[in-house]
């Protein structure tokens, strides 16, 4: 049974840019396409179209606004063609190059062909590691381009040249891939053969992205967060590592859901959860992933006892809001906390590479890295600050925003959804500069009052035609100008009434939560460290006597829209 049929690329106009049939009979792209754009946005990734010939399931992704369609008419294991899909994706990057653009596809035709035929052989996905590939696979190259592009052979000198073979027959035939031979193979085949490096480096880079849900009343009802750990191996012959991961609970309590990449022996992890011995591909990948539950287990067991033993949560910042304030409850306000824990000043120097090969958080050589040096395990930073602060449907505009406490920028404009509060890297350096040494916490503020659609009741409740008048008085009961009339007790009743009214309509009116935005560099949320990075020389082949390699880590705590506090 067939898992893959056919593949079809669309630009970011929907333009087919390539058509690759591997088995069968499927749909064409132009008739799959407009049944895909015929669902609403956000599409799914999969879709099942009844009225193709045959009822075909159309799986789909978008990597660099490119479209990738692949109609499947069996029954196929759904989550094998998307990372199908995914993996086509990443092995284009990585021989054309990132990002993926249209005018790299349409330039390297013949690359492309030969990635997508070794991927897949009649329907059955046999080959998709990047290193792997680049044995059987020629990857291009500039100068190739730049004769092939003249009129001049690519593969060919002139020498060989034949008066029947002109120079533009030859270079527009298809280049022949490179087949690896039985003793040039290598070992494994996820990693290249006769792999060379001038300097040998290996890189750990671990991100977690942040996903917290707070209640009104501060009790945090969710905290996950989704770790990668992303290697970069840049090692010459065949090296076998092991990598030891560490935190304060146990890895075993502490990681759940975890996945590995092939090259990752997991005997050794169910012996030891925490070692992870492998041998890397040659270059950047993702070596693993994983869950973890900042609640712990019996989060659920803690919900339904007293609020004394509340889960509590070190994270970087929260937000709270409060709502119909004014006197007529069309204001709201939002205050900011952060945590000056992470305001990446630390009384003691920092850790120096120094008679180390392994630094724990501190600068490093390579562009594996993040960009700055700033931010460490013993002094973790904040890098930005995005408060997002949705809007309902119903409101009109918001009138006189302004950051009462703190700094930053601000922006709503009329008929957007949502407000966005930003502050860079200076403004937070500056709200933590403002702490005397309280640890509580360095708040920000910000103000603003909401404007909906008015009622045809509140908008006409002015003194007017047919409207009574407070200051008159009847003469003929005798009742003093100076004595409150029925009228005035009346009117001040209708005031009363009146207010009753704005405050219940601008209740509907007011924003229901806010999400916070940040990165930090130098903390993770479960605090997973990496305890060791070694080598195993008796496993290793073709490293070199007395080499050993440079070794850097790098922590990074990435929260987009991740922190959000309901109201």
């Amino acid at each position: 049974m067939s898992a893959v049929e056919a593949l079809y690329i669309f630009d970011e106009h929907n333009t087919p840019l390539l058509e690759h049939i591997y088995t069968g009979r499927p749909p064409p792209s132009s008739t799959l396409l407009p049944l895909y754009l015929s669902h609403p946005s956000p599409r799914p990734s999969l879709i099942y179209l009844p009225n193709t010939n045959p009822p075909s399931l159309l799986y789909s992704i978008i990597q660099d606004q490119l479209l990738f369609l692949s109609p499947c008419s069996a029954d196929t294991e759904p989550l094998q063609v998307l990372e199908f899909l995914h993996r086509v994706a990443d092995a284009l990057e990585d021989f054309l190059g990132s990002p993926l653009l249209a005018s790299k596809i349409e330039s390297s035709y013949d690359v492309v062909a030969q990635l997508l035929s070794e991927m897949v052989d009649g329907g059955v996905i046999s080959c998709t590691e990047p290193n792997a590939l680049r044995d059987v696979v020629e990857a291009p190259s500039f100068m190739k381009n730049l004769l092939g592009g003249v009129g001049l052979p690519r593969s060919t000198t002139p020498s060989s040249l034949t008066p029947s073979a002109t120079p533009f027959s030859l270079s527009s035939r298809p280049t022949a891939p490179k087949i690896a031979s039985p003793t040039t193979a290598s070992p494994v085949p996820w990693r290249r053969a006769n792999v060379r490096h001038t300097s040998n480096e290996l890189y750990v880079d671990i991100v977690e992205t942040l996903h917290v849900t707070i209640a009104p009343s501060g009790r945090p009802l969710s905290a996950i967060a989704n770790g990668t750990i992303a290697f970069t191996a840049k090692v010459s012959g065949v090296p076998d590592l092991l990598l030891h991961l560490g935190c304060p609970g146990g890895i075993s309590n502490t990681v759940v859901l975890p996945v590995f990449h092939p090259c990752v022996r997991l005997n050794r992890w169910r012996e030891r959860p925490g070692e992870l011995s492998f041998v890397p591909p040659d270059g950047r990948f993702v070596l693993a992933g994983y869950e973890v539950d900042l609640l712990g287990p019996t989060a659920l067991d803690i919900f339904t006892t007293t609020a004394k033993s509340m889960p509590k949560l070190n994270i970087p910042a929260t937000v709270h809001i409060n709502t119909s304030l004014g006197p007529a409850g069309s204001d709201f306000e939002v205050r900011l906390t952060l945590n000056p824990r992470y305001a990446g000043k630390s009384s003691s120097p920092l850790p120096s590479a120094t008679g180390s090969s392994f630094p724990r958080g501190g600068p490093r050589l390579g562009g594996a890295g993040f960009g700055s040096n700033s931010g460490t395990t013993a002094a973790p930073s904040i890098e930005e600050m995005v408060v997002h602060i949705p809007l309902p449907v119903s409101v009109k505009n918001v009138m006189d925003l302004r950051i009462t406490r703190g700094l930053g920028d601000a922006g709503y404009a009329p008929g957007d959804r949502s407000i966005e509060w930003r502050m860079n890297s200076k403004d937070i350096n500056h709200l933590f500069s403002t702490d005397k040494g309280g640890g509580i916490g360095i708040t920000a503020i910000l103000r603003g009052t909401v404007v909906g659609q008015e009622d045809e009741e509140d908008s006409n409740d002015v003194v007017g035609l047919g409207a009574s008048n407070p200051y008159d008085y009847d003469e003929d009961r005798g009742s003093s100008y100076q004595a409150p009339s029925d009228a005035t007790l009346g009117g001040s009743k209708r005031d009363d009434g009146a207010n009753a009214r704005k405050i219940k309509h601008n209740k509907v009116l007011m924003p229901s939560c806010a999400t916070v935005s940040f990165s930090v560099k130098g903390w993770l949320p479960s605090g997973i460290k990496v305890e060791s990075l070694s080598v195993d020389t008796k496993r290793s082949r073709g490293l070199g006597a007395g080499v050993t390699p440079y070794k850097g880590v790098k922590y990074l705590c990435v929260s987009r829209k991740g922190v959000e506090s309901r109201c």
